[in-house]
């Protein structure tokens, strides 16, 4: 086989994982974010991992008063996808309030929406 095609093969894989660890930090940032600003709220900002039940949001927003949210956390730009749509769809049913969270700037309202405009 040509080197060079397979040095270009090489290549592509590996920015396909720079860019792919590039994502998950911008996610996890925004994420790092949200859970900080929860915590001056004296609230829980919790990980949820629901192995039976895909396309769960990726934050349970526990705030005093008994208000609670979901957040789903993507890097800007990024939707949900339809798996998680209908899992939203669902928990709105039930009587939750659920966010895309795509931008830091986002955190506030989202808190300030949880607590029903008190933040």
């Amino acid at each position: 086989m040509n080197k060079g095609f397979i040095a270009i093969n090489d290549f592509l894989d590996s920015l396909t994982k720079i860019c792919s660890k590039v994502k998950v930090m911008r996610e996890k940032q925004i994420e790092q974010k949200l859970v900080k600003e929860i915590k001056k709220f004296n609230g829980l900002c919790l990980k949820l991992t629901c192995p039976s039940f895909a396309g769960m949001p990726d934050r349970l927003i526990l705030l005093p008063t008994g208000r609670i949210g979901f957040v789903e956390v993507k890097r800007k730009g990024e939707k949900p996808r339809p798996i998680q749509i209908t899992r939203h769809k669902l928990l709105k049913s039930l009587g939750f309030k659920v966010y895309v969270l795509d931008d830091e700037k986002q955190i506030k309202e989202v808190i300030r929406n949880i607590l029903g405009g008190d933040a």
